[in-house]
């Protein structure tokens, strides 16, 4: 699946620029506002770019997975 969209100004007087992810990926990656991303980047042996982005896990759930994992659970 291929997605689009437009690079934009992030602030004038800056060369960083930002787009928008697109919908689809947001629900893809299971992203949420605050999260990180991971901007991984490559050159092939044709020489052509890319970048692979993905959504960071952060320690806290990681930490929780791990926790759940190994705690008692409660007799009823």
């Amino acid at each position: 699946m291929s997605l689009q969209s437009t690079v934009g100004t992030a602030r004038p007087g800056t060369k960083s620029l930002r787009a928008t992810i697109p919908e689809g990926i947001v629900a893809f990656l299971e992203l949420g506002e605050g999260q990180k991303l991971d901007w991984h980047m490559e050159i092939d042996k044709t020489g052509e770019r890319y970048v692979i982005v993905r959504k960071l896990k952060s320690l806290e759930d990681e930490a929780d997975k791990i926790a759940a994992k190994y705690a008692k659970q409660k007799k009823r």
